[in-house]
């Protein structure tokens, strides 16, 4: 089949590719937020360990994985290419997800570094070969990652679901296993599809990885090795959570350095569309580190002070499953945004990028709020479960302004040879978002204190008091930030030099 003939062969309006990479990602975001789901309940319910340091665990796990893509990014764009790296990524977290299965924290410490690297080589690349099966002006671009974001959250919904609910119900490790297994089934996708998007994912020199560079070894094969050196820093990194956050600074004060020096070099258009990129990726670092509370202090304020009993009459829920009704609500209104985004901008009311992440960020301060209204309702210290609906109506609708828009917009902005790398610098802007959720954010619930004889147990009715406090300064502190974003868009917008 030839190239051209691929590319112009479409699936409702957009490259039949596209449609590869859904379920290809979808499932390995099944694995990824059965993990993610399940981590902080494991580490509390079954390793015995404190709140403190299970977000701890969460917060620098989260943030390590978030900035892999910047290593992967980057031998993807000058080494092994979109899909090789996709492959060997996969690959990487199927197994880190089978090695979790040992039962303890060490254990759980070296499947999360081998599931770190394989996230690294997956997630920025998997989304640069969305971009690239469109052109830069093309219209559809922004529908087809608002598609591409509805596999994301078919994944995250049926990994609260089945893989959540498994896990919590006949024990961690089948949760686990089933993650796994996801992953499996991505890669047997994503291999299977591959004539459908190859002209978009391949090396840069394809005749160069295949050769010898020490001894027997090829640019390939010492590729590989070198990612696997990766696994003991990883190791001691996840055990010495605060070097994540030192590490974290230094990463993003390199990236900056790259991209504006990159920009400077290039003339004034790309120096100013770096710019508006590096203010863009902080005001993702402040929605995020909010929105991610999902899967550390919301779910186990879900667990401590929810009633989940009967929800719509006959669904007892599990405390990680209350996290179903972020995925829910992008999927039930993932396609009205998409024709919302078309039709607006066809009658040129759509709101600039940096407008909607102004508005993102607001919306996700209105979902903290609902939670005093839920504890005006509560029974027995216990909230209804609207409150975590209509939290996470709010959170999602928030999501929809920003997340999609923000992949799009990274393809947009990027030179054609830096793609994969400033999809790697967007990605790290969610690994300090993860960071801060999980290890500055979260633990001002201080519901568990540290393990052992030092921790603290707060009684039902305090925890309450304490998590809905700290959740309305969250509210109030995103109203602003997201308010004063929007009053500020139309000068951060001329940054963006005619990108929409």
């Amino acid at each position: 089949m030839s190239e051209l003939s691929v590319k112009d062969r479409t699936f409702l309006g957009h490259p039949i590719g596209l449609f590869v990479l859904f379920f290809a990602e979808m499932w390995e975001r099944f694995c990824y937020y059965g993990m993610r789901g399940l981590l902080v309940l494991f580490i509390t319910k079954a390793l015995f360990e404190g709140d403190a340091k299970a977000f701890a665990i969460y917060g620098a796990y989260t943030g390590l994985v978030y900035m892999a893509p910047v290593l992967g990014g980057w031998v993807a764009d000058k080494i092994l290419g979109y899909k090789y790296a996709v492959i060997f990524g996969g690959i990487l977290m199927a197994i880190g997800e089978f090695l979790i299965l040992g039962g303890n924290l060490q254990w759980l410490y070296i499947g999360m570094a081998v599931i770190i690297v394989g996230n690294g080589y997956f997630k920025a690349n998997i989304s640069s070969i969305v971009g690239k099966l469109y052109d830069d002006q093309d219209v559809r671009k922004d529908s087809g990652f608002t598609i591409f974001y509805i596999g994301i959250n078919l994944g995250a919904l049926l990994a609260t679901l089945v893989a959540v609910w498994v896990g919590e119900t006949y024990g961690f490790k089948y949760g686990f296993a089933l993650a796994g297994v996801g992953m499996l089934l991505g890669l047997v996708i994503f291999i299977g599809g591959q004539k459908y998007f190859d002209y978009a994912a391949m090396p840069p020199n394809p005749e160069d990885l295949h050769k010898k560079v020490f001894g027997p070894l090829t640019k390939l094969h010492v590729t590989i090795l070198l990612s696997l050196l990766l696994f003991p820093l990883l190791y001691l990194l996840l055990q010495n959570n605060s070097w994540v956050g030192y590490l974290l600074i230094a990463v993003a004060a390199y990236v900056i350095f790259i991209l504006l020096k990159a920009g400077f070099e290039s003339g004034k258009v790309l120096t100013h569309r770096m710019i508006i990129f590096i203010i863009l990726c902080l005001l993702n670092i402040i929605f995020w580190s909010l929105f991610e509370q999902a899967g550390s202090s919301l779910t186990l304020f879900a667990d401590r002070n929810v009633n989940r009993e009967g929800f719509l009459g006959f669904w007892d829920m599990t405390a990680g499953q209350t996290q179903f009704f972020n995925p829910f609500f992008i999927l039930v209104m993932g396609t009205i945004f998409t024709w919302m985004w078309m039709k607006l901008d066809a009658l040129k009311m759509n709101p600039n990028i940096p407008a909607k992440f102004g508005i993102g960020i607001m919306l996700v301060g209105v979902g903290f709020l609902v939670t005093i209204l839920g504890k005006e309702a509560a029974q027995n210290y216990l909230v209804p479960m609207w409150t975590i609906v209509g939290l996470y109506f709010f959170h999602t609708v928030g999501e929809l302004f920003l997340s999609p828009i923000g992949l799009s917009m990274v393809t947009k902005l990027a030179p054609p040879k830096m793609t994969g790398t400033l999809m790697g610098a967007w990605f790290l802007s969610f690994a300090g978002s993860n960071y801060v959720a999980g290890s500055v954010l979260a633990p001002l619930t201080g519901t568990g204190g540290e393990s052992g004889e030092a921790e603290v147990t707060l009684t039902i009715s305090e925890s309450l008091d304490l998590y809905v406090d700290v959740f309305t300064q969250f509210g109030y502190i995103a109203l602003v930030c997201g308010g004063v974003i929007v009053l500020l868009s139309p000068l951060l917008n001329k940054l963006m030099h005619g990108i929409k």
